[in-house]
């Protein structure tokens, strides 16, 4: 919760623009112009275009050897023609069956012996064990996941006829297989279907030898072993008919949660229908066609024909057959064709080797801008938009395919960066993806405690791509829903260590606090402020992330008091900003002394050099945070800050860089405020009016408003008000009087003011019109601007002290034009203008109530009475 004391300098700090919808009324505005203490504004740090779209840009710290490279070649052949087999799989040996030696048979028990039988006609095996051959082809190639649901029915009039089935001892035979003491082998550790007797009958349960006969395939083979050598050992299984084995032995049968886990080798006859009439002449015109015009008409008749079927997906039964089809077309060279190709490829989700390919081929598009206009056809967009490549980011895993993922983001990173994609990138979930993976991350090197580079490359492509989005205001409402500043932040603390992810979390953190519910959140995570000083000290000479760190803290000082007392808590938080400056004020003069007078000349008025932008931000910091009490009174009396300021003004002039100075010189009259003992700036003050006066020379109205703000802190002390007579300052004020500019009027009264306390300094007023311009002032902001009018009413009421004539102090003119205007302006009903609305109706009444009338009456009294009758009034702070 935020003071009174904070609340009051919040409302009335000018130069701070609150990013809610209510616009602020105008006697909020009267109010933050009349602030003594005011924090600097200052533009957010431009980051340049980048030129080529590559994974890493040209200011990347990343040496070439220490990155994963942006152009590579990708043809067919790259691709795996096997794609349900994972790339980094282990392929299981077979195991060696090693049947018992029987040591003796009695002729009942040879008879009983089944022995290998040669080979028949291989059509007839086919026949009579296809079921079972089709298992051993899936298992051959990798294939494990079913393209339909296995139906029980037809699988029974299947066992009816092509079955045979003989219990024994310990086996039973299916499908020309005979299955054998697996347990005793350790083939399996579950539970073999149960087998019932009843009288000479051997009765099987249908349903147990349906799942026995589909979905029990040994891992030795299913393990991509010699399909004939796997038979041959099934063949030779021994077959007893011994009832007390069978009953005391079970095989044991690995048996999936559902029958959809493993791939049956069937498909129904209107699957079959379909792909011959829909989906197979599209293949045999891509196989044939030699223009890329009708390439891509019979890709997008492909992709619809493949959905309407239901056919997409990894349960397709010739799918691998399409692939290889649309692998081979890669070669074309169409980024036309191959954005549709991957559009296919990826809804048939592929995994391993093929995934990173597919990204890849994706990357390589998106790396031309001119491929954004193919992107915005609406035939394509959704693979970018996206329905597809973050569908991967989503649901594949992280670790598996960490380099598909850091090419799958690099695409989205390309597109990102047009502004026409970003509305549904961001309802497509975006945002809630990339956070989640910035989470994963985050928790994964808490748990390894070390960076992992490949991690470090992909959060460098997806802080690029958070840093487009967070431009919307869509965007914006959704990281602060889903709590995302501690996330950037953590990300930051994590990999501290690289550059290019701490640079690219600081463009959005620098983007993200200049919004105020944003900067709020932001200043709510406390370790933020010491995250940033460190960043500050381990990359002091990284310009590009220096400047946006000491922005973000410009603006979280901004705010509110609590930021500024956090900050200033952190240790060496003060000595690490004047380093920091110190280093930036060195690289500055060494530009400058390279720099011939012809350059200089060109120089000026223009943007701000990366260097002096550095500066700019340290001092606006300073000023920030000088704001609150203590600090103010702390950074007064501290001779390294003042140091600091008075060299500023000194080797630099507003035509050379304006927001530098103007900067410089809020910062000093920030700290004029505190009147403390020990002040160093009450120590230099005449070198501060000195550095002044060159300001109020210049023809930058902004640095004359701030020159003239500190003078009117510093004539409070005797000196300088020698000095401004000395110098003929006051003359300067007196034709600011003229500059019908409430702000440099009010600051010049000011001055005016405090110069009046002085008895001999009063006659002053009369030289340039100054009774005649305080009179016209009054009239022209006194309606509007009450402080103003009292501020007047107070200079006027400080020169006429010891005056017995009106007419002699004012003239006669400008004594009618007072009592005219005194006295109207003290009716309530012609003073008060009743159109406002009513806050500000309500704030003009309080004030002139407060403060205008007490001092006009007064002053109308003198005029009337043709005497004194009060002592000077007391000086205002500025």
């Amino acid at each position: 919760m935020q003071s009174s004391h904070d609340k009051k300098l919040e409302k009335l700090d000018p130069f701070y623009r609150r990013s809610v919808t209510k616009q602020k009324t105008s006697a909020e505005i009267i109010s933050e112009a009349r602030n003594a203490l005011r924090t600097v504004r200052t533009q957010r740090p431009f980051t340049p275009r980048e030129d080529q779209r590559k994974l890493f840009g040209p200011a990347s710290s990343r040496t070439a050897d220490n990155r994963p490279p942006s152009s590579f070649s990708l043809h067919a052949s790259s691709f795996e023609s096997s794609d349900s087999r994972p790339i980094s799989g282990t392929r299981l040996s077979p195991l060696e069956l090693k049947p018992k030696i029987l040591a003796s048979l009695s002729k009942e028990d040879e008879a009983s012996i089944s022995f290998p039988k040669p080979p028949v006609d291989p059509v007839k095996i086919r026949r009579v064990s296809s079921a079972r051959a089709r298992l051993f082809k899936a298992s051959s190639q990798g294939s494990l996941l079913p393209d339909k649901i296995f139906h029980l029915d037809e699988s029974k009039k299947r066992l009816k006829s092509e079955e045979t089935i003989i219990t024994g001892d310990s086996s039973i035979k299916i499908h020309g297989i005979c299955l054998t003491e697996l347990n005793s082998i350790g083939h399996f550790n579950s539970h073999i279907p149960q087998i019932t007797h009843d009288g000479d009958q051997n009765e099987i349960n249908e349903r147990d030898i349906l799942k026995a006969t589909a979905l029990s395939t040994p891992v030795h083979l299913r393990s991509g072993g010699d399909p004939m050598k796997r038979h041959a050992r099934a063949s030779s299984c021994p077959v007893t008919t011994d009832k007390k084995t069978l009953e005391s032995k079970k095989a044991v049968l690995e048996i999936p949660r559902n029958l959809e886990e493993i791939e049956i080798d069937t498909e129904t006859e209107e699957e079959e229908v379909f792909w011959s009439t829909r989906i197979l002449p599209v293949l045999r015109e891509l196989e044939k066609e030699d223009n890329i015009e009708n390439f891509c008409v019979a890709c997008t008749q492909l992709h619809q024909a493949l959905e309407e079927g239901s056919m997409l997906g990894k349960r397709f039964k010739k799918r691998s057959v399409l692939l290889k089809t649309l692998y081979k077309l890669v070669d074309v060279g169409s980024d036309l064709l191959s954005l549709k190709l991957a559009k296919i490829i990826l809804a048939l989700k592929v995994s391993g080797k093929n995934l990173l390919n597919v990204c890849k081929l994706i990357f390589k598009i998106s790396r031309s801008e001119k491929n954004d206009s193919l992107i915005q056809n609406d035939s394509i967009l959704d693979l970018f938009s996206p329905d597809s490549l973050l569908e991967v980011l989503k649901v594949e895993d992280l670790q598996t395919n960490n380099e598909a993922f850091l090419y799958c983001m690099g695409a989205i990173k390309f597109i990102s960066g047009n502004p026409r994609f970003l509305n549904e990138m961001i309802s497509k979930g975006a945002v809630e993806i990339l956070l989640q993976l910035m989470r994963q991350i985050n928790e994964n090197m808490r748990k390894c405690g070390a960076c992992s580079s490949n991690s470090g490359h992909l959060l460098v492509q997806m802080t690029a791509t958070m840093r487009n989005l967070v431009d919307l205001p869509m965007a914006r409402c959704k990281l602060l829903n889903n709590n995302a500043l501690p996330v950037f932040c953590g990300v930051m603390e994590q990999y501290e260590n690289d550059k290019d992810v701490c640079t690219n979390v600081a463009r959005i953190l620098s983007k993200l606090s200049s919004y105020h519910d944003c900067c709020a959140a932001l200043a709510d995570y406390s370790r933020c402020y010491a995250l940033f000083l460190s960043l500050i000290n381990q990359y002091e000479k990284k310009q590009d992330l220096i400047v946006r760190i000491v922005f973000i803290l410009g603006n979280l000082t901004a705010k509110n008091n609590q930021a500024r007392e956090q900050f200033s808590k952190e240790k060496g938080c003060i000595k690490t900003l004047l380093s920091l400056f110190n280093t930036y004020y060195e690289m500055d003069l060494n530009s400058m002394k390279g720099m011939d007078d012809e350059e200089g000349k060109n120089k000026k008025q223009k943007q701000p050099s990366e260097v002096e932008d550095v500066l700019i931000k340290v001092i606006r910091v300073l000023a920030n945070i000088s704001i609150h009490p203590s600090i103010g009174a702390t950074l007064a009396a501290n001779q390294q800050v003042v140091a600091l300021l008075v060299t500023t003004l000194e080797y630099k002039s507003i035509d050379e860089c304006e927001e530098l100075v103007i900067n410089a010189t809020a910062t000093i009259n920030n700290l004029s405020f505190y009147q403390v003992k020990n002040s160093i700036i009450q120590d230099r003050k005449l070198r501060i009016a000195e550095l002044l006066l060159k300001l109020l020379m210049s023809s930058n109205m902004d640095g004359i408003l701030e020159a003239v703000r500190v003078f009117g802190n510093l004539s409070q002390y005797d000196e300088i008000c020698d000095f401004i007579v000395q110098k003929n300052i006051y003359k300067f004020m007196i034709a600011l009087l003229d500059a019908k500019h409430q702000d440099v009027c009010f600051s010049a009264c000011g001055v005016l003011l405090n110069l009046t306390v002085d008895k001999d300094k009063r006659v002053i007023l009369k030289e340039g019109g100054g009774i005649k311009k305080l009179v016209d002032c009054l009239r022209d902001f006194g309606p509007t601007d009450w402080q103003l009018a009292c501020l007047v009413c107070k200079t006027l009421w400080n020169y006429s002290e010891n005056v017995t004539n009106p007419s002699s102090c004012f003239g006669d003119e400008d004594t009618n034009a007072l009592l005219v205007l005194l006295s109207s302006f003290l009716d309530e009903e012609l003073a008060l203008d009743y159109s406002f609305d009513r806050d500000l109706r309500d704030y003009h009444k309080l004030y002139w109530e407060t403060e205008f009338k007490p001092v006009a009456q007064q002053l109308l009294k003198r005029i009337q009475s043709h005497h004194t009758f009060l002592e000077p009034l007391p000086i205002p702070s500025f």
